[in-house]
């Protein structure tokens, strides 16, 4: 479970302004890795491009999983993951993101801003916080422990069920 990027954008005129991104693009070759970075920020924007105001959607592309989530103010956000990652996580990161960039960066800086004049720097501290979902989401880390308790009361029924 990995993911790879995750990008704030803004969808005013076409096309969508990206506004802050953070990649993890470390598991690919070291002559891939800007192709692969241009790649997801041309997909992040494509997808917030072709998406409506106040919707949320998983689009595959390749071998990958966009998380889309596109608040009715046009602010949106982007996580490029594999397939494997939960969806619900993505959503909740989505969530948290929109969020607190909404209150961190003053709404009039949306329509013009570019990476370069946004001053927000959360999205790499999200990116490395998020790689697994099981410390990062309460409730995968509840899942995973209740999937662990039931393996081993299977194993203590078989084990019951050998001696009798």
């Amino acid at each position: 479970m990995r993911l790879y990027s995750l990008s704030v954008l803004y969808k005013g005129a076409p096309p969508a302004r990206l506004l802050k991104a953070a990649y993890d693009v470390s598991s690919f070759s070291f002559f891939q890795r800007a192709s692969v970075q241009e790649f997801m920020a041309f997909t992040t924007q494509l997808i917030v491009e072709r998406s409506a105001l106040g919707s949320r959607a998983s689009v595959r592309e390749q071998e990958y999983l966009c998380h889309v989530c596109v608040r009715s103010d046009g602010l949106a956000a982007v996580v490029v993951a594999d397939t494997e990652y939960p969806p619900r996580v993505c959503f909740t990161l989505l969530d948290k993101v929109l969020e607190e960039f909404s209150r961190q960066v003053r709404r009039g800086d949306w329509p013009a801003g570019t990476p370069a004049t946004i001053d927000y720097t959360a999205l790499d501290g999200y990116l490395s916080k998020y790689q697994n979902p099981r410390d990062a989401d309460p409730m995968t880390k509840v899942q995973a422990e209740l999937d662990e308790t039931k393996i081993i009361l299977a194993r203590k029924q078989n084990s019951c069920c050998a001696i009798m």
